[in-house]
């Protein structure tokens, strides 16, 4: 079986690597990533990555893999930010508050799909604002939902984690190698 990566972030490239996996073909779905009105968090995060899964065409001998991560503060939405402004407000916001990350796995075979969802509840420390500008400044920012990274300088915002770790970064492990094997794709862990 051939394992086809459903998403063009280099950080599930590398977390996938660290399952000792390299994926066959990297093939990034393009969906409408929009919130629908009303819709929870949970909800939607598992949406997308079911979407992306089934935007895409599927061989008798790939699996395909795809996922989708949000952070969310109430029943607020935290996607990528849009530009600098909208990444400040975001770190405001989680600013010494506990909030949820989500992230869904989709693994889709020609037989059907499996999926799973992570909640992690990470809690960020009270932000001062050379910490907020510095952040900023730094443009990890771009590109990562809620608008930080966690694995990167963002990591010095949040004093602990329930949950896991690599669904914050992007891609939960565990849960990732169970769907895989299920579907005849094995690591070397």
């Amino acid at each position: 079986m051939k394992l086809i990566l459903g998403s063009a972030s280099p950080r599930r490239r590398e977390l996938l690597a660290q399952l000792g996996l390299e994926p066959f073909d990297v093939r990034p779905a393009d969906i409408d990533e929009t919130p629908l009105k009303g819709e929870a968090a949970r909800d939607y995060v598992a949406r997308m990555a079911r979407e992306k899964a089934m935007a895409l065409d599927v061989a008798d001998d790939e699996v395909l893999l795809s996922a989708d991560t949000t952070v969310t503060c109430g029943r607020r939405i935290l996607g990528k930010p849009e530009d600098e402004k909208e990444a400040a407000e975001f770190l405001w916001l989680l600013s010494g508050r506990r909030h949820h990350v989500f992230t869904a796995v989709a693994v889709r075979t020609a037989q059907g799909l499996r999926e799973r969802l992570v909640d992690t509840v990470v809690k960020f420390k009270p932000l001062s604002d050379e910490d907020v500008n510095g952040y900023l400044a730094s443009g990890e920012w771009h590109g990562k939902a809620g608008g930080y990274a966690i694995q990167g300088r963002g990591g010095a915002f949040v004093p602990w984690i329930q949950g896991s770790f690599t669904a914050v970064v992007g891609l939960p492990l565990a849960e990732t190698a169970t769907l895989l094997a299920s579907a005849g794709i094995r690591g070397d862990v």
